[in-house]
């Protein structure tokens, strides 16, 4: 079974068992948003995924995509970005290496990147301080200097 269909099965069960246990509907239009999205690769807004629903003839509406991606926040299937003044941006978070951002304020781009020393950053963190951490999140922001 190749890696994306595996991926797939599992964000499917893990989020099926999540409705399940919060008392939420299953529905088909949370189950193809939910595969929309990882079947997407880098960055997203509500309305880029809006959009890319509607052209592949899929019936769903903003409001049950900013409720669905609630959802799949609160049961860590996604992860939420706010990029200096933009819009929220979303990007899967299971089955996805551990990476930090860099934006640039000039044109909004954003670039991802990993570095090793930020791994050891948190494991000296782990210890010194005797946790677990779970998850971070680190953006520098910057612009392009010009080239002399």
């Amino acid at each position: 079974m190749n890696n994306n269909l595996e991926l797939q099965e599992k964000v499917l069960s893990i989020f099926s068992a999540y409705l399940v246990q919060n008392g939420h509907r299953k529905t088909p239009e949370r189950f193809a948003i939910l595969s929309e999205i990882y079947g997407y690769n880098g960055h997203f807004d509500v309305e880029t995924l809006y959009e890319k629903m509607k052209s592949n003839n899929y019936r769903v509406s903003r409001a049950t995509l900013y409720n669905t991606i609630e959802l799949l926040l609160a049961c860590n299937l996604v992860t939420k970005h706010q990029f200096g003044k933009n819009l929220a941006q979303y990007e899967k978070a299971h089955g996805s290496k551990q990476h930090d951002h860099l934006i640039f304020t000039d044109s909004n781009e954003v670039k991802e990147f990993c570095d090793p020393r930020i791994q050891q950053i948190k494991t000296t963190i782990e210890e010194l301080f005797d946790v677990d951490i779970q998850h971070h999140s680190l953006y520098f922001y910057g612009i392009k200097k010009s080239k002399s």
